[in-house]
């Protein structure tokens, strides 16, 4: 019984503990990425801001991205030097699953890393 509390507990915790962002989000057109992997436009992808790209120690890494009821999961692969502390840059598919890329800008995007 004691087992099964003390894991409950550590689960609640590690639950509580995840940071979240919160910024805006546009996209790019992926090539050769910071993080040395080339994808395209259809990939799940996204550029972090410098703060949380923290000189590449976050490549590869995933996160969940939501807005207004939307989500969607990116992998990180590139550096976006002119997005602000919070902000991404998704890759065009990525963007799309949350709103038309005719918006171009979406404000109070959250994020956090899986």
């Amino acid at each position: 019984m004691f087992k099964l509390i003390l894991s409950a507990v550590a689960t609640a915790l590690f639950a509580s503990s995840v940071q979240a962002f919160t910024g805006d989000a546009t996209f790019f057109f992926p090539g050769l990425g910071a993080c040395g992997r080339t994808n395209t436009n259809s990939d799940l992808i996204v550029a972090l801001n410098p703060v949380e790209y923290a000189r590449g120690a976050n490549c590869f890494r995933s996160i969940d991205v939501h807005y207004q009821g939307k989500s969607v999961r990116a992998t990180v692969v590139d550096l976006c030097p002119s997005c602000a502390d919070g902000s991404i840059d998704l890759s065009p598919a990525a963007f799309d699953r949350l709103a038309p890329e005719s918006v171009g800008r979406l404000h109070g995007v959250q994020w956090n890393f899986v």
